[in-house]
């Protein structure tokens, strides 16, 4: 991945807006990968590098003309699952339970009840 590409598509808003549009469609699994990388970046005890690669992960993830067309239906977010996923696994020494539990809170709050057999691809990533 090159970080320098997709990290000029990163902003917290643009973010906020993506996740806002597509969170139905792309579903909790890509949902709760964003999240914990959002935590994850927005804790002051990781390092530089690490958040260079979290901000070209989110940047890739809020380009609209990625590998696979967005709105494609069932397959449209499987590159970005994909990057978020890579991106997590290299990471996950960077991720602490609080920020899990945050990433959790906040899926639970726009997705209601979440079954964590829906999550358990990212788990294993982690």
């Amino acid at each position: 991945m090159k970080e320098d590409i997709y990290s000029k598509y990163y902003s917290e808003n643009n973010l906020w807006e993506k996740i806002k549009k597509v969170s139905k469609q792309a579903g909790t699994k890509v949902v709760y990968a964003v999240l914990l990388l959002y935590y994850t970046l927005n804790d002051q005890n990781v390092s530089t590098k690490t958040k260079v690669l979290i901000v070209a992960a989110l940047g890739y993830f809020i380009l609209p003309a990625d590998a696979i067309f967005d709105l494609t239906p069932l397959i449209g977010y499987s590159d970005d699952l994909g990057v978020l996923l890579f991106t997590l696994a290299r990471i996950s020494s960077e991720i602490t339970p609080e920020i899990k539990e945050k990433a959790h809170a906040k899926l639970q709050n726009w997705f209601g009840t979440v079954e964590e057999e829906e999550l358990e691809e990212i788990e294993k990533n982690i």
